[in-house]
Protein backbone atom coordinates (compact mmCIF):
# COMPACT_ATOMS: atom_id res chain seq x y z
CA UNK A 1 0.00 0.00 0.00
CA UNK A 2 2.84 2.40 0.78
CA UNK A 3 4.33 1.75 -2.64
CA UNK A 4 0.96 2.39 -4.28
CA UNK A 5 0.60 5.70 -2.49
CA UNK A 6 4.14 6.68 -3.49
CA UNK A 7 3.57 5.87 -7.14
CA UNK A 8 0.28 7.74 -7.20
CA UNK A 9 1.94 10.78 -5.67
CA UNK A 10 4.76 10.56 -8.22
CA UNK A 11 2.26 10.39 -11.08
CA UNK A 12 0.42 13.45 -9.85
CA UNK A 13 3.64 15.35 -9.38
CA UNK A 14 4.86 14.67 -12.89
CA UNK A 15 1.60 15.25 -14.75
CA UNK A 16 0.63 18.75 -15.82
CA UNK A 17 -0.69 20.87 -12.94
CA UNK A 18 -4.01 22.40 -13.79
CA UNK A 19 -6.67 24.59 -12.25
CA UNK A 20 -10.06 23.19 -11.44
CA UNK A 21 -11.70 25.08 -14.24
CA UNK A 22 -9.04 27.36 -15.76
CA UNK A 23 -11.37 30.33 -15.89
CA UNK A 24 -14.05 28.68 -17.99
CA UNK A 25 -17.46 30.14 -17.17
CA UNK A 26 -19.99 27.51 -16.23
CA UNK A 27 -23.60 27.57 -15.14
CA UNK A 28 -26.33 25.18 -14.12
CA UNK A 29 -28.47 26.04 -17.13
CA UNK A 30 -30.51 23.06 -18.31
CA UNK A 31 -29.27 23.51 -21.86
CA UNK A 32 -25.73 24.35 -22.91
CA UNK A 33 -25.27 27.49 -24.96
CA UNK A 34 -23.79 26.78 -28.36
CA UNK A 35 -20.04 27.35 -28.65
CA UNK A 36 -19.55 27.51 -24.89
CA UNK A 37 -18.61 24.95 -22.28
CA UNK A 38 -21.48 24.51 -19.86
CA UNK A 39 -21.88 22.62 -16.60
CA UNK A 40 -24.80 20.20 -16.60
CA UNK A 41 -26.36 18.88 -13.39
CA UNK A 42 -29.07 16.32 -12.73
CA UNK A 43 -28.10 14.19 -15.72
CA UNK A 44 -28.98 10.83 -14.18
CA UNK A 45 -27.54 8.04 -12.06
CA UNK A 46 -24.13 9.16 -10.86
CA UNK A 47 -22.73 6.94 -8.08
CA UNK A 48 -19.34 8.69 -7.86
CA UNK A 49 -20.58 12.30 -8.10
CA UNK A 50 -18.90 13.04 -11.43
CA UNK A 51 -19.27 16.49 -12.97
CA UNK A 52 -20.55 16.91 -16.51
CA UNK A 53 -19.46 19.66 -18.89
CA UNK A 54 -20.91 19.87 -22.36
CA UNK A 55 -19.77 21.54 -25.58
CA UNK A 56 -22.40 22.03 -28.28
CA UNK A 57 -20.88 23.84 -31.27
CA UNK A 58 -22.75 26.41 -33.35
CA UNK A 59 -22.37 23.97 -36.24
CA UNK A 60 -24.01 21.04 -34.42
CA UNK A 61 -25.69 18.73 -36.89
CA UNK A 62 -29.20 17.45 -36.62
CA UNK A 63 -28.91 14.07 -34.87
CA UNK A 64 -25.31 14.94 -33.88
CA UNK A 65 -22.63 12.37 -33.10
CA UNK A 66 -21.36 12.32 -29.50
CA UNK A 67 -17.74 12.23 -28.32
CA UNK A 68 -16.95 11.41 -24.68
CA UNK A 69 -13.56 13.03 -23.93
CA UNK A 70 -11.80 11.93 -20.72
CA UNK A 71 -9.07 13.83 -18.87
CA UNK A 72 -6.02 12.37 -17.14
CA UNK A 73 -5.06 12.38 -13.46
CA UNK A 74 -4.94 15.87 -11.94
CA UNK A 75 -7.00 17.15 -14.85
CA UNK A 76 -10.62 18.13 -15.34
CA UNK A 77 -13.19 18.36 -18.08
CA UNK A 78 -12.63 22.11 -18.56
CA UNK A 79 -8.87 21.55 -18.71
CA UNK A 80 -9.20 18.93 -21.44
CA UNK A 81 -11.52 21.30 -23.31
CA UNK A 82 -8.94 24.10 -23.26
CA UNK A 83 -5.79 22.02 -23.75
CA UNK A 84 -6.77 19.84 -26.74
CA UNK A 85 -8.13 20.42 -30.23
CA UNK A 86 -11.34 18.38 -29.91
CA UNK A 87 -13.63 21.41 -29.42
CA UNK A 88 -12.20 23.13 -32.52
CA UNK A 89 -12.78 19.93 -34.47
CA UNK A 90 -16.35 19.79 -33.13
CA UNK A 91 -16.83 23.32 -34.50
CA UNK A 92 -15.66 22.11 -37.88
CA UNK A 93 -17.61 18.85 -38.07
CA UNK A 94 -20.68 19.43 -35.93
CA UNK A 95 -20.42 16.78 -33.21
CA UNK A 96 -21.11 17.27 -29.49
CA UNK A 97 -18.38 16.72 -26.89
CA UNK A 98 -18.95 15.62 -23.29
CA UNK A 99 -16.06 16.64 -20.99
CA UNK A 100 -16.58 14.92 -17.60
CA UNK A 101 -14.60 15.62 -14.43
CA UNK A 102 -13.77 13.07 -11.76
CA UNK A 103 -14.72 13.47 -8.10
CA UNK A 104 -12.87 14.41 -6.00
CA UNK A 105 -11.49 16.95 -8.46
CA UNK A 106 -8.14 16.07 -9.98
CA UNK A 107 -8.39 12.38 -9.18
CA UNK A 108 -7.76 9.56 -11.62
CA UNK A 109 -10.62 7.58 -13.14
CA UNK A 110 -11.61 4.32 -11.49
CA UNK A 111 -10.20 1.69 -13.84
CA UNK A 112 -9.17 -0.72 -11.11
CA UNK A 113 -12.26 -1.91 -9.22
CA UNK A 114 -14.60 -4.82 -9.89
CA UNK A 115 -17.48 -2.35 -10.21
CA UNK A 116 -15.77 -0.30 -12.92
CA UNK A 117 -14.66 -3.33 -14.89
CA UNK A 118 -18.17 -4.77 -15.22
CA UNK A 119 -21.03 -3.52 -17.36
CA UNK A 120 -23.47 -1.56 -15.16
CA UNK A 121 -21.37 -2.58 -12.15
CA UNK A 122 -21.21 0.88 -10.65
CA UNK A 123 -18.53 3.53 -10.12
CA UNK A 124 -17.43 6.01 -12.81
CA UNK A 125 -18.60 4.13 -15.94
CA UNK A 126 -22.23 4.28 -14.79
CA UNK A 127 -22.11 8.08 -14.40
CA UNK A 128 -20.41 8.43 -17.79
CA UNK A 129 -23.14 6.37 -19.41
CA UNK A 130 -25.76 8.61 -17.79
CA UNK A 131 -24.13 11.61 -19.46
CA UNK A 132 -24.31 9.94 -22.86
CA UNK A 133 -27.97 9.00 -22.37
CA UNK A 134 -28.73 12.58 -21.27
CA UNK A 135 -27.23 14.01 -24.46
CA UNK A 136 -29.14 11.51 -26.58
CA UNK A 137 -32.42 12.45 -24.89
CA UNK A 138 -31.99 16.21 -24.40
CA UNK A 139 -29.94 17.15 -27.45
CA UNK A 140 -31.03 14.55 -29.98
CA UNK A 141 -27.60 12.93 -29.91
CA UNK A 142 -27.21 10.07 -32.34
CA UNK A 143 -27.16 6.86 -30.32
CA UNK A 144 -25.66 5.11 -33.35
CA UNK A 145 -22.69 7.49 -33.45
CA UNK A 146 -21.16 7.53 -29.96
CA UNK A 147 -17.37 7.62 -29.54
CA UNK A 148 -14.84 7.92 -26.74
CA UNK A 149 -11.31 9.28 -26.36
CA UNK A 150 -9.04 10.11 -23.45
CA UNK A 151 -5.50 10.74 -22.29
CA UNK A 152 -3.52 8.89 -19.59
CA UNK A 153 -6.05 7.76 -16.97
CA UNK A 154 -8.67 8.87 -19.49
CA UNK A 155 -7.00 6.62 -22.06
CA UNK A 156 -7.33 3.75 -19.60
CA UNK A 157 -11.00 4.60 -19.10
CA UNK A 158 -11.45 4.72 -22.86
CA UNK A 159 -10.46 1.05 -22.95
CA UNK A 160 -12.77 0.31 -20.01
CA UNK A 161 -15.79 1.96 -21.65
CA UNK A 162 -15.16 0.10 -24.91
CA UNK A 163 -15.05 -3.18 -22.99
CA UNK A 164 -17.99 -2.51 -20.66
CA UNK A 165 -20.31 -1.09 -23.34
CA UNK A 166 -19.38 -2.56 -26.73
CA UNK A 167 -22.92 -1.97 -28.00
CA UNK A 168 -22.80 1.76 -27.20
CA UNK A 169 -19.55 2.88 -28.82
CA UNK A 170 -18.71 2.67 -32.50
CA UNK A 171 -15.00 3.41 -32.02
CA UNK A 172 -12.52 4.86 -29.56
CA UNK A 173 -9.09 6.47 -29.45
CA UNK A 174 -6.92 5.96 -26.35
CA UNK A 175 -3.88 8.18 -25.78
CA UNK A 176 -1.25 6.85 -23.36
CA UNK A 177 -3.50 4.18 -21.90
CA UNK A 178 -3.09 0.58 -20.79
CA UNK A 179 -5.10 -2.54 -21.67
CA UNK A 180 -8.51 -3.06 -20.15
CA UNK A 181 -8.13 -4.78 -16.73
CA UNK A 182 -4.35 -4.18 -16.63
CA UNK A 183 -4.77 -1.68 -13.76
CA UNK A 184 -6.97 -4.01 -11.71
CA UNK A 185 -6.43 -3.87 -7.94
CA UNK A 186 -9.92 -4.66 -6.63
CA UNK A 187 -10.07 -1.18 -5.09
CA UNK A 188 -11.61 2.06 -6.37
CA UNK A 189 -9.01 4.31 -8.04
CA UNK A 190 -6.21 1.92 -7.12
CA UNK A 191 -2.68 2.20 -8.50
CA UNK A 192 -1.11 -0.78 -10.26
CA UNK A 193 2.65 -0.23 -10.41
CA UNK A 194 3.54 -3.30 -12.52
CA UNK A 195 1.00 -2.29 -15.18
CA UNK A 196 2.17 1.33 -15.19
CA UNK A 197 5.73 0.11 -15.55
CA UNK A 198 4.91 -2.09 -18.54
CA UNK A 199 5.64 -5.29 -16.66
CA UNK A 200 2.27 -6.98 -17.14
CA UNK A 201 2.25 -9.21 -20.21
CA UNK A 202 -0.34 -11.77 -21.25
CA UNK A 203 -1.26 -13.68 -24.36
CA UNK A 204 -3.60 -12.02 -26.82
CA UNK A 205 -6.22 -14.65 -25.98
CA UNK A 206 -6.04 -13.90 -22.25
CA UNK A 207 -6.27 -10.15 -22.80
CA UNK A 208 -9.20 -10.69 -25.16
CA UNK A 209 -11.00 -12.96 -22.71
CA UNK A 210 -10.82 -10.22 -20.08
CA UNK A 211 -12.58 -7.80 -22.42
CA UNK A 212 -15.24 -10.36 -23.31
CA UNK A 213 -15.79 -10.96 -19.60
CA UNK A 214 -16.76 -7.31 -19.01
CA UNK A 215 -20.13 -7.90 -20.68
CA UNK A 216 -20.68 -11.67 -20.59
CA UNK A 217 -22.89 -13.03 -23.30
CA UNK A 218 -22.47 -10.10 -25.68
CA UNK A 219 -21.98 -11.40 -29.21
CA UNK A 220 -22.60 -8.31 -31.32
CA UNK A 221 -20.14 -6.08 -33.20
CA UNK A 222 -17.25 -4.51 -31.32
CA UNK A 223 -15.98 -0.92 -31.57
CA UNK A 224 -12.88 -0.19 -33.63
CA UNK A 225 -9.89 0.97 -31.59
CA UNK A 226 -7.04 3.44 -32.10
CA UNK A 227 -4.08 3.52 -29.70
CA UNK A 228 -1.35 6.14 -29.14
CA UNK A 229 1.80 6.05 -27.00
CA UNK A 230 5.14 7.83 -26.74
CA UNK A 231 8.30 5.74 -26.65
CA UNK A 232 9.78 7.88 -23.85
CA UNK A 233 6.72 7.93 -21.59
CA UNK A 234 8.02 7.95 -17.97
CA UNK A 235 4.60 7.40 -16.36
CA UNK A 236 2.93 4.66 -18.38
CA UNK A 237 5.51 2.53 -20.12
CA UNK A 238 5.50 2.22 -23.90
CA UNK A 239 5.31 -1.59 -23.50
CA UNK A 240 1.65 -1.11 -22.64
CA UNK A 241 0.98 -0.17 -26.27
CA UNK A 242 2.01 -3.65 -27.37
CA UNK A 243 -0.22 -5.26 -24.76
CA UNK A 244 -3.17 -3.08 -25.80
CA UNK A 245 -2.54 -4.08 -29.40
CA UNK A 246 -2.59 -7.77 -28.53
CA UNK A 247 -5.84 -7.30 -26.62
CA UNK A 248 -7.83 -5.44 -29.24
CA UNK A 249 -6.60 -7.38 -32.26
CA UNK A 250 -7.81 -10.51 -30.48
CA UNK A 251 -11.14 -8.96 -29.53
CA UNK A 252 -11.72 -7.68 -33.06
CA UNK A 253 -10.59 -10.89 -34.72
CA UNK A 254 -7.72 -9.58 -36.83
CA UNK A 255 -4.16 -10.80 -37.20
CA UNK A 256 -1.58 -9.61 -34.67
CA UNK A 257 0.80 -8.70 -37.49
CA UNK A 258 -0.12 -5.38 -39.13
CA UNK A 259 -1.65 -5.31 -42.58
CA UNK A 260 0.23 -2.08 -43.26
CA UNK A 261 2.61 0.35 -41.57
CA UNK A 262 3.91 3.81 -42.39
CA UNK A 263 5.09 7.14 -40.96
CA UNK A 264 2.37 9.73 -41.67
CA UNK A 265 4.35 12.44 -39.82
CA UNK A 266 7.85 12.84 -38.45
CA UNK A 267 8.42 10.36 -35.59
CA UNK A 268 4.94 8.85 -35.99
CA UNK A 269 5.08 5.12 -36.58
CA UNK A 270 1.64 3.89 -37.55
CA UNK A 271 0.44 0.31 -37.90
CA UNK A 272 -2.95 -0.78 -39.18
CA UNK A 273 -4.69 -4.09 -38.56
CA UNK A 274 -7.43 -4.67 -41.12
CA UNK A 275 -10.14 -7.28 -41.41
CA UNK A 276 -10.78 -9.47 -44.44
CA UNK A 277 -12.65 -6.62 -46.14
CA UNK A 278 -9.63 -4.33 -45.79
CA UNK A 279 -11.27 -2.09 -43.15
CA UNK A 280 -8.93 -1.08 -40.33
CA UNK A 281 -10.11 -2.45 -36.98
CA UNK A 282 -7.10 -1.49 -34.85
CA UNK A 283 -4.70 1.35 -35.54
CA UNK A 284 -1.63 2.16 -33.43
CA UNK A 285 0.69 5.16 -33.26
CA UNK A 286 4.09 4.88 -31.58
CA UNK A 287 5.50 8.41 -31.27
CA UNK A 288 9.31 8.32 -31.17
CA UNK A 289 10.80 10.31 -28.30
CA UNK A 290 7.45 11.53 -26.95
CA UNK A 291 6.84 11.52 -23.22
CA UNK A 292 3.59 11.64 -21.26
CA UNK A 293 2.11 14.47 -23.32
CA UNK A 294 -0.32 13.13 -25.93
CA UNK A 295 -2.34 14.37 -27.74
CA UNK A 296 -0.15 17.40 -28.40
CA UNK A 297 -2.25 20.50 -29.05
CA UNK A 298 -1.61 22.20 -32.37
CA UNK A 299 -0.56 18.97 -34.09
CA UNK A 300 -2.76 16.69 -36.18
CA UNK A 301 -3.11 14.09 -33.42
CA UNK A 302 -6.68 14.94 -32.44
CA UNK A 303 -7.62 15.25 -36.12
CA UNK A 304 -6.26 11.76 -36.82
CA UNK A 305 -8.24 10.46 -33.86
CA UNK A 306 -11.57 11.93 -34.94
CA UNK A 307 -10.88 10.78 -38.51
CA UNK A 308 -10.34 7.21 -37.38
CA UNK A 309 -13.56 7.34 -35.41
CA UNK A 310 -15.40 8.77 -38.41
CA UNK A 311 -16.43 12.07 -36.79
CA UNK A 312 -15.18 13.99 -39.82
CA UNK A 313 -17.25 11.87 -42.18
CA UNK A 314 -14.29 9.62 -43.02
CA UNK A 315 -12.31 7.20 -40.93
CA UNK A 316 -13.95 3.84 -41.57
CA UNK A 317 -12.42 3.48 -45.02
CA UNK A 318 -9.42 5.79 -44.34
CA UNK A 319 -10.41 8.17 -47.12
CA UNK A 320 -8.46 11.20 -45.89
CA UNK A 321 -5.54 12.06 -43.62
CA UNK A 322 -3.61 9.13 -45.03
Amino acid sequence: MLRSRHLTTRLLAVLLAVGAALGVNVSNAPRAGAASLTRITGFGTNPTDLQMYLYVPNSAKADPPILLALHGCQGSGPYLYSSTDFAALADRYGFIVIYPSTSPGGSCWDVSSDQALTRNGGSDPVGLMSMITYVEQRYGGNRNAVYVTGESSGGMMTNVMLADYPDVFKAGSAFMGVPYHCFYTGTVRGWNGPCAGGRVSMTAQRWGDLVRGADPGYTGPRPRVQLWHGTADPILNHNDLGEETKQWTNVLGVRQSPSSSDTPAADWNRARYANGSGITQVETYSIAGAGHQLPIQGTQMAAYAIHFMGLDGGGKHQRTLG
